[in-house]
C-alpha cells in the first residue's frame, strides 16, 4: 500500500535532505508562521515509509532537475537552521514553546556528572550514539568524568560507527532524559565515528587521549591510527607559530614538502613559509610555480608524512599541537 504523505512533511522531508549552508537561505524566506507549521510538523514525524521519501525527492528532481542528499538530522536541525535566519534565542522561545526541546540538549545543559553517571549504566555502543550527537564541548566534559574503564570502549564504539538507526538516539536519550521534561525523535542520522571521536578526543587532555589512544591501539590497532590521523590534519599546520613550524621542518625532507604544498590552503603555506628562511620560501615558490601534475594521492601521502612527523615529534615532547595540557 502507497503512504501519502502531506505537502508539509515533504518540504520538512526535503529540508532536512540538505546540508545547512544550502538549507538556511530557504529558511531565510520562510515567515515565522511557516516556520511553526514545519516545527509543528518535524516534532510528530517518526519513520517516513521508503516509498514516501522516493516519490517526494522524484517529484522534486522532476520539478527542479538537480540532485538532493540523503534525508538526516531531525528537529534540532531544523532548529539549528532557524536560529542562523532569525536568532538562537527566537528559535528557542520558538520551539520550545512547543515543547520541542531535544532530549540530547537537555543532557548537554545537565551537569557532566549526572549524565556520565547514567551513561556508566549503558553499553558502549549506546553511549557513543549519545555522545557522538551531542555538542563536541558537552561530550567531551562527558567523557573526561567517567570513570577510566569506560573511556576506551566507548571511543572505540564511536569511531566503528557509520550509520545509527533512528530508535537509537530516540529510545536511548529519551530515557537518559526522562528525569527532565519533555523529548523529541529524530529521524536517520547519518554518522561520521572516526571524526567524532577525533573531536572528542581533541577536547580531552592530552594525558586523557593519549591513555584511550593507548587502550584503542591495543583493541583496534588500524580505528586507532585511523583515529590519531583525524585528530591532525594537514590544515591544522597554520596552528603553529614560527618556532614550532622550524621544530617540525627539520624533520622534513624538503621535496616532499613541495609535493605537499601543492594547491595547499594560503593560511598553512604562510604558516610553514614563516618557519623557512626567504631564501628557501622563495625557491619552494619556484618550484611550485614550475611543477607539473602531480597526482592527488601523492599530494595526500607527502602530508601525511608531515602529520606524522609531526605527532612523533609531541609525542617526544619536542612539539606542541596546541592541544589541552591537563
Amino acid at each position: 500500500m502507497t503512504t501519502q504523505i502531506t505537502n508539509a512533511e515533504k518540504a520538512v522531508l526535503f529540508l532536512l535532505s540538505l546540508d545547512e549552508e544550502v538549507a538556511r537561505p530557504i529558511v531565510d524566506e520562510l515567515s515565522e508562521d511557516d516556520l511553526k507549521k514545519l516545527r509543528s510538523v518535524a516534532s510528530t514525524m517518526r519513520v517516513v515509509p521508503k516509498d514516501a521519501v522516493n516519490r517526494t525527492f522524484k517529484e522534486f528532481l522532476e520539478k527542479a532537475n538537480t540532485a538532493v542528499a540523503v534525508p538526516r538530522g531531525g528537529l534540532g536541525y531544523l532548529r539549528r537552521l532557524s536560529a542562523g535566519s532569525i536568532g538562537e534565542d527566537r528559535a528557542r522561545a520558538l520551539f520550545e514553546e512547543h515543547g520541542a526541546t531535544s532530549p540530547l540538549v537537555k543532557l548537554e545543559t545537565a551537569a557532566s556528572e549526572d549524565v556520565a553517571s547514567l551513561l556508566a549504566s549503558e553499553p558502549p555502543q549506546l553511549a557513543a550514539a549519545v555522545l557522538s550527537m551531542m555538542d563536541p564541548s558537552a561530550a567531551a566534559e562527558i567523557l573526561a568524568v567517567l570513570d577510566d574503564a569506560s573511556k576506551a570502549p566507548i571511543v572505540l564504539q564511536m569511531g566503528r560507527m557509520k550509520q545509527l538507526p533512528a530508535s537509537v538516539i530516540e529510545d536511548v536519550a529519551a530515557a537518559l532524559a526522562a528525569q527532565l521534561p519533555d523529548s523529541e525523535a529524530s529521524t536517520l542520522v547519518t554518522v561520521d565515528g572516526v571524526a567524532k571521536a577525533a573531536e572528542l578526543l581533541n577536547g580531552t587532555s592530552k594525558a586523557a587521549s593519549a591513555a584511550i589512544l593507548s587502550e584503542l591501539e591495543a583493541e583496534d590497532p588500524e580505528l586507532a591510527a585511523i583515529i590519531k590521523q583525524a585528530m591532525f590534519t594537514f590544515d591544522d599546520l597554520a596552528r603553529l607559530d614560527s618556532k614550532a613550524m622550524r621544530t617540525l621542518l627539520r624533520e622534513v625532507a624538503t621535496d616532499r614538502l613541495t609535493i605537499a604544498l601543492r594547491n595547499a590552503p594560503e593560511e598553512v603555506m604562510a604558516a610553514i613559509f614563516s618557519g623557512l628562511s626567504s631564501r628557501a620560501a622563495d625557491l619552494i615558490r619556484d618550484d611550485l610555480a614550475n611543477m607539473g601534475h602531480v597526482r592527488k594521492a601523492d599530494v595526500e601521502a607527502a602530508r601525511r608524512e608531515i602529520i606524522d612527523a609531526a605527532l612523533k615529534l609531541e609525542e617526544e615532547g619536542k612539539l606542541s599541537l596546541g592541544r589541552e595540557e591537563e
